[in-house]
């Protein structure tokens, strides 16, 4: 069956809810139900011999729960219930019962999943609407086994009921899951430069990270890129998720992995970092976009003025409306060190455009943005798509951020406008309009790895068609002009210093005058004798860093207020990263003489028009 024909099929099961129940209220029924009848088929292989083997040993006095583990083998959970969904048909008086017994029988670990969607009362509501053997017959009919369903297909069942869900309920879909396109860009991102991990039959063991991990998508196309590439590596994975039922959803796909769901915590990673101790080989986030941190004010104030830079928000505290940066921040504090030339880590976390120029010198975006680049930190930024998410088309870029940067991307960053590699889908999904082929992929990841300048380059002929485009980098021979034709250049890939993000913001003063015109100065204190500064007058100017600030000043200020002097106690440092600036192309406007022809054209055709009706 394939993914959208499931998708439909378990939606189906809203038939049978509609009326009793409202549209918002479905995925409370359907979500731990499906991810019931997957455990059900995973573990139907080896229920007969679990079942045997639990007998013996309770018989014997014997803990059954290391013999039954290694029977069901990579599952890591297992079900002493004899029980499973189509059994529970064959008593229809006592679905209800037999239901709890069954969901009562799975191992510690698999019962936690059910606790989290709030399960047994679902299970009271539909048995006195007299909807529970109606609901368990559906699923009871459905083959979630991973040979029929695999795990890829199954997360995306999983993301599209929930968009479905969120949709109805006015929720946002984006703080679930992340378009599966734009997490194998970020996957590809992170492993690329990383040979030994790549390398078939190396037998490498990394950890992977993921702080809002939602159902569970970027971990799991991690997994799978990597077992792709080198099936003797081992990927441990990690997670932390706030809502209840993606975190279900996400150690649900842990524990048939074979993964430690240990390893999967719920909770606000903001506010209960559930690994305080521990650091990560890579990591992967998409943050919420613009959700306020209010909530977790007081906790992540107090570490970020207690802790400093032993805790996670030493370099500063971007806006309370925003919290996208402190998850940059909580990913940096995670970042294995790199010693002798070994370890180290890197990681790709989505985020809007707001982190990359909001505030200014001194604020804390900017001193975040400071620490980042200051520290060598960032590797690459790439502008995506709009409307490549289901709740939101606004811009959203991929930062790569890395502490084991390869000797030739030093001080260096290097930003990718991907805003161009995209193809329209056949049918929008919320907001989601475009998507990245895998063509699309392919040339960021190509670009990223070969830490290139390139551009677009459309070749036009003599009338101004477009005769072929194509990607050209430095090294590469520019295309053929046909005679009368030119070339649009638009760059795709640049290259710069850290610090040409950075400017020293001085504030200008000028001396208050009183209504004579004579200069008002101090009379008391420090500064007495010396003109005061009028502050309906002030200004401020940034000057890029590098810059000698005093030449600035006498020659971008001085000429034009030529009693104006800097006030030394209010400069300041910052850093933006004006990403759009970098890739504008100027077109010049069209001549006059083309305009004027054009207008008398189309005058003339309406008054021609106008004189045929009048006939």
């Amino acid at each position: 069956m394939n993914q959208s024909a499931l998708s439909s099929f378990i939606w189906s099961v809203a038939d049978l809810l509609r009326g009793n129940y409202k549209p918002h209220e479905y995925g409370r029924f359907i979500l731990p139900f499906t991810v019931l009848r997957r455990l059900d088929c995973v573990l139907a292989p080896t229920k007969d011999k679990v079942l045997a083997e639990h007998r013996k040993k309770t018989d014997a006095g014997i803990n059954p729960d290391p013999f039954l583990r290694r029977l069901v083998g990579e599952a890591r959970f297992y079900n002493t219930s004899p029980m499973d969904l189509p059994k529970l048909l064959g008593d229809q008086d006592h679905i209800r019962q037999n239901l709890y017994a069954y969901v009562q029988g799975f191992s510690p670990e698999a019962r936690d999943i059910f606790e989290r969607f709030d399960f047994y009362t679902q299970v009271e509501r539909l048995a006195k609407d007299k909807l529970l053997y109606l609901v368990t017959e559906k699923f009871a009919n459905i083959d979630l086994h991973p040979d029929r369903v695999d795990n890829a297909q199954m997360g995306h069942v999983f993301e599209e009921l929930i968009r479905k869900f969120a949709e109805l309920s006015n929720e946002t879909a984006g703080e679930h899951f992340t378009p599966r396109e734009v997490i194998r860009l970020m996957v590809n991102l992170i492993f690329i430069e990383d040979d030994d991990v790549l390398t078939p039959g190396n037998p490498v063991v990394r950890t992977i990270y993921d702080p809002t991990a939602g159902t569970g998508g970027m971990l799991s196309v991690a997994a799978e890129h990597l077992m792709e590439h080198n099936p003797a590596a081992r990927l441990t994975l990690y997670g932390q998720e706030l809502n209840d039922e993606s975190y279900a959803i996400c150690k649900a796909d842990m524990l048939i992995r074979g993964q430690d769901v240990d390893n999967i915590v719920p909770g606000n990673t903001l506010s209960e970092d559930g690994f305080t101790h521990r650091k990560f080989d890579y990591m992967l986030s998409n943050p919420p976009f613009g959700v306020e941190w209010k909530k977790v004010q007081k906790a992540v104030r107090d570490e970020h003025e207690q802790k400093g830079f032993e805790g996670r928000f030493g370099p500063g505290l971007p806006r309370v409306s925003d919290g996208s940066m402190l998850f940059l921040l909580h990913l940096v504090s995670k970042m294995s060190p790199v010693v002798n030339g070994e370890g180290g880590s890197r990681f790709g976390i989505v985020l809007n455009g707001s982190p990359l120029f909001t505030g200014g010198a001194g604020s804390g975006e900017s001193e975040i943005r400071r620490y980042l680049l200051e520290n060598d930190l960032v590797e690459a930024i790439i502008g995506l798509p709009t409307d490549m998410f289901y709740n939101t088309g606004i811009a959203t870029y991929v930062w790569i951020v890395s502490n084991k940067k390869p000797e030739d991307r030093r001080g260096q960053v290097q930003l990718i406008d991907a805003s161009g590699f995209w193809r329209k889908m056949r049918k929008s999904l919320g907001s989601k309009r475009k998507e990245m082929g895998e063509d699309d992929i392919a040339t960021v990841t190509r670009l990223f790895g070969d830490f290139t300048e390139a551009e677009r380059v459309t070749v036009l002929d003599a009338e101004g068609r477009e005769v072929e485009q194509r990607i050209v980098t430095g090294t590469d021979n520019p295309p053929v002009v046909p005679e009368g034709g030119k070339l649009k250049r638009v760059p795709i890939s640049r290259i710069f210093d850290n610090e040409a993000f950075g400017y020293t913001t001085i504030t200008v003063e000028r001396p208050l005058r009183d209504e004579a015109g004579n200069v008002v100065k101090f009379e008391k204190g420090r500064q007495k004798g010396q003109p005061q500064p009028d502050s309906s007058l002030r200004d401020t100017e940034n000057v890029p860093l590098g810059e000698d600030i005093q030449a600035y000043f006498e020659r971008e200020v001085l000429p034009h207020a030529p009693d104006a002097w800097i006030d030394e106690g209010k400069t300041k440092v910052g850093y933006e990263i004006p990403f759009n600036r970098h890739f504008y192309v100027f077109e010049p406007p069209r001549p006059l003489q083309e305009i004027d022809a054009e207008l008398k054209e189309v005058a003339g055709n309406i008054m021609r028009m106008l004189g045929e009706l009048a006939e």
